[in-house]
């Protein structure tokens, strides 16, 4: 295992020292230096690379830790360490935004166990919070967004506000398209577990936000990928029928099980649940001559046998003879070919209505709307599927660049830098750049 980083352990009762009697918060206006506190980001170097954006550019950087993964990929000055509990966490953090003058948070995801009351107290605080997430729109931008996403969004559900809105901003900037690597990613949550399970020792108090152990994880990959020709296999035959066929569907996108944008931002404690709903749906309203086809999430960890449970489910309601499930493959095609994308709050939404194909949204999503997805209702939806509106579409995706925003990925080295570079100027209150 790689050694971690020499970043001495912060005890519960550490006092900070105070920040400079002169030091003011700057305005969201000011373009100043700023103190800008980092707490857990996505599993991989993003902080660590924005750090060093960061600290390039100016401003006062610092990272709390809260497990050996997070530890072992920020290798930068001002990391410290939180080992104590979640009920003491809350006060913690205020005194450590307090002393240190902290003037932005930035945070990977607004629903995790330790982000949430810190966003509470960052309110209570005026300090401005940003939050990273896979973005709102595929592929080439990632959402980072102030105060919180989706369910938390303060954006709002009033088309004509998107059109006016738009209408008073200037055409997106041309970017290029970005690279992404499967197995990066792969290899940079490995690496993270791996850090993680190896320090729990030193953590004694750390909750992982997804409901799994590591481990168990682990083993749910090795059962997919032990699999995977035979997948592989069964995929390419269905999506060749689907394409070659006249056969009208319905596609549903699995979204992942330990995703809080189910757990917190929708009706359903979990996906077995959404797919009950949606199959029995379909059962009973969808026309007799279409098809639902089930679609595999791409990061799906294989814990469960998501395959196995959408054919009982479809035996269940009497319709296995019309239920087909894609277990990977490159989801674009088989969205134009559909009829209608049934969605939670998935990505793949924008993804149809980009398209434009009509779309029904059964959570808290932030493109949820009149005259962008169908507001009469799932059980209606089968019978008619009403496309989006393209104006009030393009109005709304306007609009969610210029707040929500940036171009680049996660996953390549390229795509990687582009999403720092974008993430300084956000946090700086700069515009996008054209490339």
């Amino acid at each position: 295992m790689q050694e971690l980083p020499n970043s001495p352990p912060v005890p519960p009762h550490l006092d900070f020292p105070a920040a400079a009697p002169s030091a003011t918060i700057p305005s969201d206006s000011d373009s100043g230096p700023r103190t800008i506190l980092l707490l857990q980001g996505l599993m991989g170097p993003l902080f660590h690379e924005l750090g060093k954006a960061l600290l390039r550019a100016g401003h006062t950087v610092y990272k709390v830790n809260f497990n050996g993964g997070d530890r072992l990929f920020w290798r930068l000055p001002n990391g410290m360490d939180y080992r104590d509990s979640l009920d003491r966490w809350p006060a913690f953090f205020a005194d450590l935004v307090r002393n240190k003058g902290v003037t932005d948070v930035v945070l990977f995801g607004d629903c995790r166990d330790h982000h949430r009351p810190a966003i509470r107290v960052c309110q209570d605080l005026s300090v401005a919070v940003h939050v990273f997430e896979e973005g709102y729109i595929r592929p080439d931008w990632v959402t980072l967004e102030r105060g919180g996403v989706n369910g938390n969004s303060s954006l709002p559900s009033d088309p004509a506000w998107y059109r006016a809105t738009a209408a008073a901003l200037p055409a997106v900037p041309p970017h290029a398209q970005v690279p992404s690597s499967f197995r990066r990613r792969a290899a940079e949550g490995l690496a993270y577990n791996f850090a993680d399970v190896f320090t729990r020792w030193y953590y004694p108090h750390w909750t992982n936000h997804r409901p799994w152990h590591p481990l168990v994880e682990a083993m749910g990959w090795w059962r997919k990928l032990s699999r995977r020709k035979a997948r592989q296999r069964d995929a390419g035959a269905l999506l060749h029928r689907l394409g070659t066929r006249e056969d009208r569907f319905f596609l549903f996108p699995l979204q992942l099980d330990s995703d809080a944008q189910i757990r917190l931002h929708s009706p359903f404690a979990g996906i077995a649940d959404a797919l009950r709903l949606i199959v029995g749906s379909f059962a009973a309203h969808a026309p007799a001559d279409v098809r639902l086809v089930v679609k595999e999430h791409p990061l799906d960890n294989g814990v469960r046998d998501w395959q196995q449970e959408t054919a009982d489910m479809a035996r269940l309601f009497g319709v296995a003879d019309r239920v087909d499930y894609l277990s990977m493959g490159d989801i674009v095609p088989v969205i134009r070919r559909s009829l209608g994308v049934v969605t939670i709050n998935s990505t793949s939404g924008t993804l149809a209505l980009a398209e434009g194909v009509p779309v029904v949204a059964l959570g808290h999503a932030v493109y949820d709307m009149p005259q962008i997805t169908c507001q009469d209702g799932l059980d209606a939806f089968w019978q008619n599927p009403v496309a989006p509106d393209v104006e009030t579409f393009a109005a709304f995706r306007r609009v969610l660049i210029e707040r929500c925003l940036i171009p680049g990925g996660f996953f390549s080295a390229p795509a990687l830098e582009k999403v720092v570079r974008h993430a300084v100027a956000r946090l700086e209150r700069r515009p996008i750049a054209p490339e």
